[in-house]
């Protein structure tokens, strides 16, 4: 039983999509007109890696109710290395 690729594996195939001129623009000039497609492929996984997370987080708060903001703060500190601001978040 043959199981669906999971995002960035398969083969490619084309697909059309529709964005404004401005954009395309933008996006010729970052990566050159051969390099569209792997940036915009980058983007989606990317998109829908966050997509994924965002589901995790919010099954997760729905399970152990929501994340002390505190904590995180306390947990950016240390691996900002604002060690001295975040002695007792260990």
């Amino acid at each position: 039983m043959a199981t669906d690729p999971s995002p960035g594996e398969g083969p490619t195939r084309p697909v059309s999509v529709s964005l404004h001129e401005g954009t395309i623009a933008a996006l010729k000039q970052r990566v050159g007109k051969r390099g569209l497609s792997a940036y915009v492929e980058a983007l989606i996984q990317r998109q829908l890696e966050r997509d994924r997370l965002r589901e995790l987080i919010e099954d997760a708060e729905a399970e152990h109710g929501p994340v002390d903001q505190a904590a995180v703060e306390a947990k950016r500190a240390i691996l900002r290395g604002d060690m001295a601001d975040s002695a007792d978040a260990a």
